[in-house]
């Protein structure tokens, strides 16, 4: 048997069905729409400025503080952070010491590929994290770093495994996207 269903009852129903069709819809026709007029919300895929071309630091054999050659060893896949400050940098290097030991701690078990070359000498009361490598001066390593003599302060770079400068990173930069950044490309590996 039939039970009638009332006035009310339906239109709630219709509008249970409309509501439900507009879930789906709706965000179809605008997607529609910004394809068609070529409207695309605006995508940072990384923090860093991505260089091109890629400055290629292969022929180059930096050395360590100590004399020895620091090797690229494209093998062992260790992603490096370049910073080479001016050799009067001192309170500005030291918290730079101290955020990019936070972001390397932050890598976890990542950490083991990453290492940070430091350019000179670090200043007294910089942090020195497991990872960080203290190279000789090599003026040819620093003009093979795209705009390195920056007013605002000290860049930072990305070398791939390879021993190719990829990322730069102005002077200023929150190392939160450095990290994001570098988590991403240690993923790739």
């Amino acid at each position: 048997m039939n039970t009638p269903v009332n006035s009310s009852q339906r239109n709630r129903n219709r509008l249970v069905l409309v509501l439900i069709a507009a879930f789906f819809f709706v965000p179809m026709l605008i997607a529609g729409v910004m394809r068609f007029t070529n409207h695309h919300p605006a995508v940072s895929r990384q923090h860093g400025e991505l260089l091109e071309p890629k400055p290629d630091l292969r022929a180059l054999q930096p050395r360590l503080a100590d004399g020895s050659v620091y090797a690229w060893n494209p093998p062992a896949r260790i992603w490096r952070i370049v910073v080479a400050p001016a050799p009067d940098c001192a309170e500005a290097c030291v918290a730079l010491s101290q955020q990019l030991d936070t972001v390397w701690q932050l890598f976890g078990k990542d950490a083991d590929h990453v290492e940070v070359l430091w350019l000179g000498e670090p200043p007294a009361g910089a942090k020195r994290p497991a990872s960080l490598r203290v190279l000789g001066p090599s003026p040819e390593l620093r003009a093979q770093l795209p705009r390195l003599s920056d007013p605002a302060g000290v860049p930072l770079y990305v070398v791939d495994p390879n021993g190719f400068v990829i990322l730069r990173y102005a002077p200023g930069t929150d190392p939160g996207g450095l990290r994001a950044d570098l988590a991403k490309l240690l993923k790739l590996m």
